[in-house]
Formats: structure tokens, C-alpha cells, sequence
């Protein structure tokens, strides 16, 4: 049975242009939408990415980003599976995200590492479990 995968992740962002400078730098993705308060990305794989700015995320969807589950982070969060934690974690790092947690292995079986973008929000990059 396949990991179910999230269609859209949505990070609100304080900066939208910043934001997708940083994620089309880290990641290469691919602008599909763009509207004034809202840029929606592609990766190869066809998950879909949407940056909103903060401001405009509470106005148009009535949702605010104000718990912070981690320290000096938003609610928001994007989880991506990739096959080279290491290497996406240094483009990360190169473009000015903070690392959170070394690598570990989580109960489900995914490696994963933790970081904060320059926004706060996390981005948690891990290697899906081997399927047995």
C-alpha cells in the first residue's frame, strides 16, 4: 500500500516574495498560480506547494498561523519526502533555513530531519521507510 501523500501543503509566509525565491532555489519548483497574496508551486512528482502570504491567509481563509508548536516557529508546516536528506538539508541551510534536529529515525520508520525556514515555518525533510 503507498504512503498517502498531501495534495496541497499551504506554509503562510511573512514575505511572499522572498518565500519563493527561497523554496524555487531550494527545491526547483515550477510557478503554476500567482495571484497578489498567493503563489502556488509544482514539484516534479506533481505535489502541488502554495505560499500565501500571512496577512492575506487569515483574511481569505478565516485561519490564523499564531500557535507555534516549536520554538520561534509558525503552525505551519511542510513535510516532504526526498531521497537525499542530506544534500536538500545543505541547499536549506545554503539559502539561510536553521536546522532543528539532527537526523533520526522516527517509530514509523521515516529519517528525518527538522528545519526552520526564514519565516518559521518548519520544513521537515525525510526518507520514507523502505517497503518490506
Amino acid at each position: 500500500m503507498p504512503t498517502p501523500r498531501l495534495d496541497l501543503v499551504i506554509l503562510a509566509v511573512e514575505d511572499l516574495d522572498r518565500a519563493v525565491r527561497f523554496y524555487t532555489q531550494a527545491f526547483g519548483w515550477n510557478i503554476t498560480v500567482r495571484v497578489p497574496v498567493y503563489v502556488e508551486c509544482k514539484l516534479p512528482d506533481g505535489m502541488r506547494f502554495g505560499l500565501y502570504q500571512r496577512d492575506g491567509f487569515a483574511r481569505n481563509t478565516g485561519r490564523t498561523t499564531v500557535a507555534c508548536p516549536p520554538d520561534r516557529t509558525t503552525a505551519t508546516e511542510l513535510y516532504l519526502h526526498v531521497d537525499d536528506i542530506d544534500a536538500m538539508g545543505r541547499s536549506l541551510e545554503g539559502l539561510g533555513a536553521e536546522c532543528l534536529s539532527a537526523k533520526a529515525l522516527r517509530p514509523w520508520g521515516d529519517e528525518a530531519t527538522y528545519y526552520r525556514d526564514p519565516d518559521g515555518n518548519v520544513v521537515v525533510l525525510a526518507r520514507p521507510a523502505p517497503r518490506g
